[in-house]
């Protein structure tokens, strides 16, 4: 017998992932037990996988249940009731006998407490332990994910007691100098200061700075929130931002890792407003060399709140008379401030171009954003297009992370890192034998790939009908960014040396190492003995930031994909053109110019019998010779989009597939 985690399907079936085993061991429905899917198992394994073939087991028992509590739509039936699971991977209703369901009726969504497993013969049991509300209902839906991911909302009573002594402005306001109680801060007040950040943000944890010296070099200043000041290491509010490792940014709702009195007060950057920073400044050349560096703590005043879009629009050619008056409004209202914003763009341009040289990977997707109405319904979905502006401040916060992991993984300090490992070898020779299929030049076999190679790559397919679908199946291929104590690097970047350094009110690795930039600097690192200290619980921070990082990423994917296909429920029948980003067996995936992506399936396929082509990523048509590939321009039709599932199936509209014969 082996040990191992259990993946449900919908279907019924399983798999089980056991360290040391190239491929998971399959388990029939009839062989699960009362495994749920995440379930740490026992299992025999009964036939060994041969040709590809997956080995083939029984669950002899659970050893440790991942779900307690599960959220689900309620179904009533005359004394008893069920609960179908939210989690697609859950394939068991749970039964609930009749007194344990607190007056739920049909439509209710409700979070359950499994009291038993059962078996292959026996459903599981439980009781319902807090209705949500209506499946119909405002705000039901994203609720239920915040349950189903078990993220925190309200903070606890003794961390809001303990922000209540937090004060609201700084006592410098006003002052010319810096007065008693802020010895060792640098006053950059007078620097010309902006923060550039989406219209809609509330917590400003950046600010920048960029002025010429003497000697031609740029000066450059990136200026981050000192939440460290306000979150001692052990207090209630500490313990409690650990615990929630992120900020959670779902569709409708931001979960903040600091209560508001923090992230939207005395630690945001506020126009006009003293605030305490921990501030990088960096000199820079005219290739884009770091040739001297300060991490200081200051005291700040950022002059301007501005945002992408105006930002953008002072930067960027206008292309029509509305847009010409725009800029000009523009450029008059911040006349100051646009000298600086050019010299950002400049040096912008140089630091990408250093990066690109040594080969970083720049996947540029278009993220989406959903437009929700009063009520919480989808309206709109558009993609969330990069511009010059959030380049200015990706390549100044990239800039400033890799120069303060640098400085503190040569001084071999204790410090928590941002690492992307190599991907495996496997997994790139297969993503290899994929793009040659698809007719792109790749040099190499069985060696390890290169963050240059993968760029090459990006540049060959840019333009191309597939560009998107091949960047996708790349950064699938990339191992998962996460947080360590040792500095290894990061391979998509191309960077020896990375840190998240940027985001202390959002990232919880960003206020750990302030604390110890903080402690550093103030020479207590060797004079305390905060080294040993630091040593002891790095390894944990950085494990709870990963795991809470994962969580967090999960549960805004879940939103955004709950919501697309609510939005999709509202076009049943409309005809969208779309690029098949996906084929499997059982049919393909299409994707649509507003990010939505959706399923063909092998079913809705009725004109032929079609075969899956493995090696080519094809579905082809035994009679018709038709040919799906990935890539291809499809038009597609609505058939049906479940929010609940959060699913959307397309089928196809016909004339819109090449004709491949089979000896071509």
């Amino acid at each position: 017998a082996v040990v191992g985690i259990f993946s449900g399907h919908a279907r019924g079936f399983g798999f089980v992932t056991v360290e040391g085993m190239e491929q998971d061991v399959f388990i029939p429905e009839d062989k699960t037990g009362s495994a749920l899917n995440g379930d740490k198992v026992q299992i025999v394994i009964e036939s060994e996988g041969r040709n590809g073939r997956r080995a083939e087991g029984t669950v002899l028992k659970v050893l440790e249940h991942a779900n307690s509590e599960l959220v689900g739509y309620y179904q009533k039936n005359k004394n008893f009731g069920f609960v179908i699971p939210d989690d697609q991977k859950i394939a068991k209703d749970i039964f609930i006998p009749q007194g344990c369901d607190m007056g739920a009726v049909t439509g209710h969504k409700v979070v359950v407490k499994v009291t038993d497993f059962g078996d292959e013969k026996k459903k599981p049991e439980g009781r319902v332990k807090e209705i949500l509300g209506h499946v119909n209902d405002p705000g039901t839906d994203i609720l239920s994910l915040v349950r189903a991911y078990n993220l925190p909302e309200a903070f606890p009573e003794e961390v809001m007691k303990e922000v209540e002594d937090v004060p609201d402005q700084l006592p410098t306001e006003g002052l010319k100098e810096l007065p008693e109680g802020f010895e060792g801060r640098r006053d950059l007040r007078d620097l010309q200061t902006v923060t550039i950040d989406g219209e809609d943000a509330k917590d400003l944890d950046d600010g920048v700075t960029l002025e010429i010296l003497e000697n031609g070099n740029y000066r450059l200043g990136v200026h981050i929130a000192d939440v460290s000041n306000y979150v001692k290491e052990g207090s209630a509010l500490d313990k409690e931002a650990l615990k929630r490792g992120t900020s959670v940014y779902l569709v409708d709702r931001v979960i903040p890792m600091l209560p508001h009195k923090l992230s939207n007060g005395i630690c945001s950057l506020n126009q006009g407003t003293d605030r305490l920073a921990m501030s990088c400044l960096m000199e820079v050349d005219a290739q884009g060399n770091v040739v001297d560096h300060e991490i200081c703590e200051s005291v700040i005043r950022s002059d301007r709140r501005m945002t992408y879009t105006a930002v953008n629009a002072i930067l960027s050619e206008a292309d029509t008379q509305e847009k010409e008056g725009e800029k000009a409004a523009l450029l008059d209202e911040y006349k100051d401030f646009v000298p600086m914003f050019e010299r950002m763009k400049a040096l912008s341009g140089i630091l990408r171009e250093k990066r690109s040289k040594r080969g970083a990977i720049d996947f540029d997707f278009p993220e989406s954003k959903i437009i929700l109405d009063e009520k919480g319904k989808p309206v709109d979905i558009h993609p969330y297009e990069r511009n010059v502006a959030t380049k200015i401040i990706e390549d100044f916060m990239l800039m400033a992370n890799e120069t303060v992991a640098k400085e503190y993984c040569q001084g071999e300090y204790p410090f928590v890192y941002r690492t992307h490992d190599n991907p495996d070898p496997e997994r790139v020779e297969s993503l290899l034998t994929l793009l040659r299929h698809q007719g792109i030049q790749v040099q190499k076999a069985c060696e390890e790939i290169t963050p240059k190679e993968i760029q090459e790559i990006l540049e060959q397919i840019q333009g191309m009908p597939n560009e998107m679908m091949i960047s996708r199946l790349m950064l699938r291929t990339m191992k998962q960014a996460r947080y360590t104590t040792e500095c290894s690097g990061h391979f998509g970047l191309a960077a020896k040396y990375y840190c998240h350094f940027t985001s202390p009110i959002r990232r919880y690795p960003d206020l750990q190492i302030h604390r110890i930039i903080r402690d550093n600097i103030r020479g207590r690192l060797q004079r305390e003995g905060k080294t040993e200290h630091y040593r002891e619980i790095l390894e944990h921070v950085a494990e709870q930031s990963s795991v809470c990082e994962r969580r967090a990423q999960e549960a805004e994917r879940e939103s955004d994909r709950l919501k697309k296909a609510e939005y999709m429920s509202y076009h049943l029948g409309e005809i969208f053109d779309g690029i098949i980003s996906g084929v499997t067996a059982y049919g393909f995936y299409v994707e649509l110019p507003n990010t939505v992506e959706g399923l063909v399936h092998i079913t809705a396929l009725s004109d032929d019998y079609y075969e899956f082509d493995e090696e080519n990523y094809e579905l082809r048509g035994e009679l018709t010779k038709k040919v799906y590939h990935l890539g291809q321009k499809v038009t597609v039709r609505v058939a049906d989009a479940d929010a609940l599932k959060r699913t959307v199936d397309f089928s196809v509209v016909e004339n819109t597939v090449d004709e491949m014969s089979l000896n071509e």
